[in-house]
């Protein structure tokens, strides 16, 4: 049992030399039998546990199991106490999820703060059957039928080359006490329910369940290499890096069969769920300004294109400059001068507007545009709305909701900020001093 241990740590990369191990340990047999097995291997390791008072006095008592354990083999023990419930109601997510959130949050809290290499939980072979079929039945895609893997980041399991019935001759053979809790006993999860009703039944129909489906893990994982290895060069081939954002060419997505398989695993690491990724595909062939939206990104459907970009809130705020305050606070990126007029200076800029100061109606006020909005531009007759403005220059949705104008006392717009500057107070030959706004931005 420990050559087998120490051969599997050696040909997963699971553990390196003078490693510090924090292993995960609940006081059940599994994690019991893989106490002693890295410390018959000499591996340097602490114990953490975690305590979700979920059985009222029973968690208690494995909790003081484990720290007596931790004591036996002279190391460290970090415990954490949880109301998992609460937390399960308050983040709206089943007790078993919740516990499992805690867990691992903790297990990383610790092995940061003191300094350990890797986490090491107990799963085993029969682990991974099980999770192979929760993913099956909750559905998901190649990813989810792996199992488990032997190292995710940094966490890793050792225990993975054991059955349950190999822990359980090892448990016995080595006389090692251990808690058992009583609800894995019962079909209270379905995890439970598989471990205690499909898999013994999957066995009565196929004697060589367990190799069979030791075999179709191995394949599904390294199916599921040659898969990544085509999305991450589809990804490559397709995300745009633009700005802090990504753009997508629909036309070469479409490229990409089946289109909405693509359009998931384009957006997966990006946050979308599968319903919202499924939406997206559906709405390729939609009309410009369509959004979508996960925790972290916005999605906008712009022509032929899909624009991606951190989702941020919306500043709503608006600023008002003074004629004798023109030192009040600004969005980021823009900058007031006031300027004695010198003729031949004037530059023509997008990203500029020049006006009479001494013609300006203060105070200016800086605002979102709002549909209605009209503006006179410079050189033109008449006035035009700026949603048509916008549209003449063909602005992706982002581009337009990040948009301010600067308008007069008298609510006249004078510069939609970036794009266009207004008719009123012009520079002329009788100007003597310039307004003039700076904003470090250019539209495209």
């Amino acid at each position: 049992m420990l050559n087998r241990y120490l051969h599997f740590i050696a040909e997963e990369h699971l553990i390196a030399e003078r490693q510090q191990v924090l292993l995960a340990v609940s006081g059940g047999r599994d994690s019991v039998a893989m106490v002693r097995l890295t410390a018959l291997a000499g591996i340097p390791f602490a114990m953490a546990h975690c305590n979700f008072h979920l059985r009222p006095g029973d968690c208690d008592a494995d909790e003081s199991f484990v720290r007596r354990l931790a004591a036996e083999c002279g190391v460290p023990c970090h415990v954490a106490q949880f109301d998992t419930v609460s937390y399960a109601h308050s983040h709206g997510l089943s007790v078993e999820a919740a516990a499992r959130e805690q867990r691992y949050a903790f297990f990383e809290e610790v092995r940061q703060r003191e300094g350990y290499d890797v986490i090491a939980t107990a799963h085993h072979r029969d682990d991974a059957v099980e999770t192979f079929f929760i993913n099956l039945l909750r559905g998901t895609g190649i990813s989810g039928l792996h199992g488990i893997h032997p190292k995710n980041g940094n966490i890793v399991r050792p225990m993975l080359c054991f059955s349950r019935h190999d822990i359980d001759d090892f448990v016995q053979s080595e006389h090692l006490p251990f808690v058992e809790d009583a609800t894995n006993a019962q079909p209270l999860y379905l995890r439970n329910r598989i471990r205690l009703q499909l898999v013994p039944l999957l066995r009565q129909l196929q004697p060589a369940f367990d190799k069979v489906m030791e075999g179709n893990i191995a394949r599904m994982a390294e199916v599921e290499c040659f898969y990544n290895a085509a999305v991450d060069n589809m990804r490559r081939q397709l995300l745009l890096p633009v700005g802090d954002g990504y753009r997508v060419d629909i036309a070469a997505l479409r490229t990409f069969q089946p289109v909405a398989t693509a359009v998931f695993e384009l957006l997966r690491p990006l946050g979308f769920s599968s319903a919202v990724a499924a939406e997206v595909a559906e709405a390729l062939d939609a009309q410009s300004g369509k959004q979508f939206f996960s925790p972290r990104y916005r999605l906008v459907k712009d022509r032929e294109c899909l624009i991606i970009c951190p989702r941020q809130p919306q500043d709503e705020r608006t600023f008002v400059i003074d004629r004798d305050a023109l030192d009040a606070p600004l969005p980021d990126g823009l900058h007031i001068r006031i300027e004695d007029y010198h003729p031949g200076t004037i530059r023509l800029a997008r990203n500029e507007a020049w006006f009479d100061y001494d013609m300006l109606r203060f105070p200016l006020t800086l605002r979102r545009w709002q549909n209605g909005d009209r503006i006179v531009p410079f050189g033109m007759k008449g006035s035009r709305l700026v949603s048509d403005v916008l549209s003449d220059l063909k602005l992706s949705r982002v581009q337009k909701d990040g948009l301010w104008v600067l308008c007069d006392s008298e609510g006249i717009l004078l510069w939609i900020v970036g794009i266009r500057a207004s008719a009123y107070a012009p520079i002329s030959s009788s100007t003597q001093k310039v307004f003039k706004l700076v904003f470090e931005t250019v539209l495209s």
